[in-house]
């Protein structure tokens, strides 16, 4: 079994952890293009590009399944992705978790990139899923991009800066970019507020990992032997893990890096 991740950069740690741990035996070929991230400031068109360039590259290896382990590129770029690459190779996108947050019964934060924050497709997921309850919308500049580098005083100063803008007694967040899933413990402490209880995370890596087994008929096997393989691709090219991509937990889940085939 091979399961295919994409994003523009490490975003796509989360839900490659979450695979590993739900399917230990499995090959995962992880693609992405970090030279041209960030992505959410693009054009829809520029989007589109640039995922379908990062998911040719992940397709080359014919994996079973591919998996969109990106906000942004599902916003813009899922309907060319499912027209190119199905039904040869099946394409699971990444929702932000709005439903299960708000079928909790709020109020709720939601934490994006700007361009997703106040986006049609994310008021759509408000309007349809959490009309009934409170919703905040938390944009936060420059978070996506201080954790793809690892870098922990920008990480530390665009966590804090929309923590300030997420109003006390928030009962769930939602972490809408998946490169907030590798700081998800930074951010609870810094929306933690005094009197107030622990708000629920909801983010997005265990459900598109389990999706991507239901879509190619295969059940979580967690106690599989980890003879899993792992290939990194970087604008198309074998490579290694980035360097910062060591700096969180995550990484530690996935197995040397295989040669290309």
């Amino acid at each position: 079994m091979k399961i295919a991740l994409m994003d523009s950069g490490i975003g796509l740690l989360a839900a490659a952890a979450a695979v590993r741990r739900l399917r230990p035996d499995a090959d995962l070929v992880l693609s992405s293009d970090p030279a041209s991230m960030p992505w959410g400031p693009l054009t829809p068109e520029g989007v589109t590009e640039r995922a379908l360039a990062v998911a040719r590259a992940a397709a080359a290896h014919r994996p079973d399944v591919l998996i969109v382990a990106c906000n942004t590129a599902s916003v813009h770029a899922l309907p060319a992705l499912r027209d190119e690459l199905e039904p040869a190779l099946p394409v699971v996108g990444t929702v932000p978790a709005i439903k299960p947050a708000a079928a909790r019964g709020g109020p709720v934060a939601i934490w994006a990139t700007p361009a997703t924050t106040g986006s049609p497709y994310q008021r759509g997921l408000i309007e349809d899923f959490a009309s009934h309850v409170d919703v905040t919308e938390v944009p936060c500049p420059g978070l996506a991009d201080a954790v793809e580098h690892a870098d922990e005083a920008a990480i530390d100063r665009a966590v804090a800066a929309a923590a300030a803008l997420t109003p006390p007694g928030m009962a769930d967040v939602v972490l809408g970019c998946t490169h907030y899933e590798l700081v998800a413990e930074r951010i609870r402490a810094a929306v933690r507020r005094p009197g107030h209880p622990d708000a629920t995370f909801h983010g997005s890596a265990d459900a598109v990992a389990a999706q991507a087994l239901r879509r190619i008929g295969a059940v979580p096997a967690p106690s599989a032997e980890p003879s899993g393989t792992l290939t990194v691709l970087l604008g198309g090219h074998p490579a290694d893990l980035p360097v910062p991509a060591l700096a969180y937990p995550e990484s530690g889940l996935l197995r040397p890096v295989s040669p290309a085939l």
